[in-house]
């Protein structure tokens, strides 16, 4: 027991030893704490700085050294790849320092922060949702901006997670049978997401689903559709033959079925009179 009381006077005094150490300023105080967290940065140990930055920014409001802690601390979480994190501090960064040169990479790696989010986690839509808006943004408070072109193939690709994501829904209600759900999400999909991998797979699908529907004349619209966007791929000229075939073997079927119908019903009528 005495040996623990030792220990704790002797780490008392050490504390406060410490604590008088810097007789400088606040300021001068801060700016050394963010000079030596900024080394730590540089030398790559973001886990353990992250606490520096997060205590700079606690004690020294007013000294002139927030905006680069700030920044640095969102840096930090974006290293470390907690995307989340990193997100949440770009952005609290552009709210409070929208004029710091900062600013426009701030509000760039904050849209990345979402993008990776929405890329760990395909199956929340809602990740891809808020990555799209903080790269459009972006682009609007940043016309001008070098990152341009980086954003806007971060862009095309969310664009294509989200139509992946609506092919996939027409996809599965195509296999449960149901082509007028398919239908709706299919249309849907060709107007909204042009540049998509998937189009000649979204028609061909759309294409079969009126086929079921016996809705010929929009099949054949969209098979039209697809030789003329499609014209030189012999593979796809090769489907289209094959859709044409099964249009025009649906409509017989329709015809016969629907004659045979109207004898049946003839045939009744002349039973009963």
């Amino acid at each position: 027991m005495l040996k623990i009381l030792v220990c704790s006077a002797v780490f008392l005094v050490l504390l406060s030893c410490s604590s008088k150490n810097f007789t400088g300023t606040l300021t001068e105080r801060c700016m050394a704490q963010h000079k030596a967290a900024e080394e730590k940065f540089k030398n790559g140990k973001y886990w353990s700085v992250k606490e520096d930055l997060e205590e700079i920014m606690k004690t020294c409001t007013g000294t002139g050294v927030i905006e680069e802690t700030h920044f640095l601390l969102a840096e930090s979480h974006f290293r470390l790849e907690e995307w989340l994190e990193a997100r949440a501090e770009y952005g609290s960064f552009v709210n409070f320092f929208p004029g710091s040169p900062y600013a426009e990479t701030a509000a760039y790696r904050k849209a990345i922060s979402a993008y990776n989010l929405s890329y760990k986690d395909s199956r929340d839509q809602s990740n891809t949702t808020f990555a799209i808006r903080d790269f459009n943004r972006f682009e609007s408070e940043f016309p001008n901006s070098a990152l341009l072109d980086s954003a806007y193939l971060y862009m095309d690709s969310l664009s294509n997670r989200v139509a992946e994501n609506d092919y996939q829904i027409a996809r599965l209600y195509f296999r449960m049978s149901e082509p007028g759900a398919t239908a709706i999400y299919l249309k849907g999909f060709l107007d909204e997401f042009p540049k998509s991998p998937r189009q000649k797979e979204a028609i061909v699908m759309l294409i079969n689903s009126y086929i079921q529907m016996k809705e010929f004349a929009s099949a054949k619209f969209y098979l039209e559709r697809l030789r003329d966007t499609y014209g030189s791929d012999e593979k796809m000229l090769s489907s289209a033959r094959k859709l044409e075939e099964q249009i025009a073997s649906a409509e017989r079927a329709l015809e016969r079925r629907l004659e045979s119908e109207r004898k049946q019903k003839l045939r009744q009528r002349n039973d009963n009179s």
